[in-house]
């Protein structure tokens, strides 16, 4: 017979049959919580939080000063059988060391009954890539017969053609820009510099707006971004962020599914799809470490998989 598992609502109507928290439990949560904020300045949502789960365990077995390792483990236990994700009990294993670290501190306990107990594996998020035609779809999206679309198309462009992070792109100068050798001189995480191929679509597209729609925005004034808002200053993130989801939205793509980022993802795993080399990716995002690449291949794998579900007789 399958178990079944338990929902919220039943979770939370077994936390209003447990007992009432002991006075002295009560007394040691609020002041290991007076005691963080006023030594780290926790946030008030992170606060909350280690309170209910320092108050779930004292609710569970009263007595959290003399909880031993055991203890907490049949806790961690009974929570995943009940249903909660490895998430919220890796936050629960972060209140209970920093609970305990704090008693060690004030010498109510001699030893940590945390030291060995290992966090859940959370599951490894993978970066959201876009297909091929819904990227192509987006990057149509923008009218260039306008100055402002034609420096939303030539930045679309340029963030799919690079994989440049949303900060380095709006952070352009405009001279990081080599259109003769058809590179871009990018700084990104700790003033690392590199080298940037542009392709032949991205550099059409940046000869336009330099030649058509920058000069509109710049008027006679000498400016050093690359690309320029109607005031004729750098863009924000942010602003970029609201351009993608407009055009998203033109596009016919779901608003959840897209980010500025996702552009970046998106070239990554497209070029892993078309047999681009891992080390050669890794130099093109400006990754520090090939770890870090290698999460592309995951996403890559994942779609080919797909693809060979759906196509193939043995799929």
């Amino acid at each position: 017979m399958t178990a079944v598992m338990p929902t919220a609502a039943d979770r939370r109507q077994r936390a209003m049959q447990r007992p009432p928290l002991a006075a002295e439990d009560a007394a040691l949560i609020e002041a290991f919580l007076d005691a963080l904020w006023a030594e780290s300045g926790v946030a008030q949502a992170t606060l909350a939080s280690y309170r209910r789960d320092l108050e779930g365990l004292a609710r569970w077995r009263p007595n959290l000063a003399a909880a031993d390792r055991a203890r907490l483990f049949d806790y961690l236990a009974l929570r995943s059988r009940e249903g909660y994700s490895p998430r919220s009990n890796a936050r629960l294993l972060s209140a209970l060391r920093a609970f305990y670290a704090w008693l060690l501190r004030r010498g109510t306990r001699g030893d940590d009954p945390t030291a060995l107990l290992e966090p859940p594996k959370l599951p490894r998020a993978l970066p959201k890539a876009l297909s091929e035609s819904e990227i192509e779809a987006l990057l149509a999206a923008p009218d260039a017969a306008t100055a402002l679309g034609l420096r939303d198309k030539a930045m679309l462009e340029l963030m799919y053609a690079t994989g440049l992070r949303v900060g380095e792109l709006v952070a352009l100068p405009a001279t990081a820009l080599n259109l003769r050798q058809g590179v871009l001189r990018v700084t990104g995480k700790g003033g690392k510099e590199r080298l940037v191929p542009l392709g032949e679509e991205a550099q059409h597209w940046l000869e336009r707006y330099l030649e058509q729609a920058r000069p509109q925005l710049a008027g006679k004034r000498v400016l050093a971004p690359l690309f320029l808002t109607a005031q004729g200053r750098a863009p924000t993130r942010q602003q970029f962020w609201q351009l993608v989801k407009r055009y998203a939205g033109a596009a016919g793509i779901e608003p959840r599914r897209i980010s500025p980022h996702g552009l970046r993802h998106s070239f990554a795993t497209h070029l892993l799809n078309h047999g681009a080399d891992l080390r050669a990716l890794q130099l093109l995002l400006g990754h520090s470490s090939l770890s870090t690449t290698q999460i592309y291949t995951l996403v890559a794998r994942e779609q080919l998989q797909k693809l060979h579900a759906r196509h193939h007789p043995r799929g």
